[in-house]
């Protein structure tokens, strides 16, 4: 089989970029082959801007506030990308929900990531719904983008412990940890061709066989 290209990224932001830096180290890494051609961000303040320009990657400003619907923001937002020859989409804190604009124009090509093991606590506050639950396993979750407020066909997850005397953002922390390592993974795992949609499930072919350890939380003593 030849060796597949890499992938053309085109990242969205909003805020500090701590994923977008993931993605770029795994890049730098040569873990993951993956360009970046473009980072956007809603907010001309994002710290992720800089952590592009530092890496060499063009960046642009599309500013929500100019548009007088979120379907005129998207079709902005979709033609910079294609300019850009953008193959998947890449959402690191990415504060705005698509319209089906960006959708039909990138179909099951838009990647993004949440902090709680979905389907449990969509929306933008997982760690503290977790802990007012009383879970005792959260984490986060990679999906493909679809409409409605993180709902779309589950790629992977990672599990993270809840401790007794844990605050929001003590437990943020660890989430975003793994984060910052199974963002990348599937992103590796969509360059390599290897993710196939099949309604809400998605399949990985040649995953491995035997499946992790399970995590207990209190551990079996």
């Amino acid at each position: 089989m030849a060796e597949r290209p890499p992938v053309k990224l085109g990242v969205l932001i909003s805020g500090r970029g701590s994923n977008l830096q993931a993605i770029i180290d795994s890049i730098e890494r040569g873990e993951l082959k993956a360009e970046i051609p473009i980072v956007i961000s809603n907010r001309a303040d994002a710290a992720g801007l800089a952590r592009a320009n530092k890496h060499g990657i063009a960046t642009e400003v599309i500013d929500h506030h100019g548009f007088s619907t979120r379907e005129e923001f998207d079709g902005t937002v979709a033609n910079t990308l294609k300019a850009k020859s953008v193959e998947l989409v890449i959402c690191a804190g990415f504060m705005r929900l698509l319209s089906h604009v960006m959708l039909e124009a990138f179909p099951e090509r838009i990647l993004n990531t949440h902090n709680a093991l979905l389907p449990a606590f969509p929306g933008i506050h997982g760690p503290r719904d977790a802990i007012e639950h009383g879970v005792k396993i959260a984490g986060c979750t990679v999906f493909f983008v679809s409409e409605g407020v993180d709902t779309g066909p589950i790629i992977v997850q990672a599990a993270v412990p809840v401790m007794p005397d844990d605050s929001e953002e003590r437990l943020a922390a660890r989430i975003v940890e793994q984060e910052h390592r199974i963002y990348p993974y599937a992103i590796k795992l969509y360059q390599e061709g290897r993710l196939e949609i099949s309604g809400r499930k998605v399949n990985v072919r040649d995953a491995p066989a035997e499946p992790p350890t399970a995590i207990v939380n209190p551990p079996l003593r």
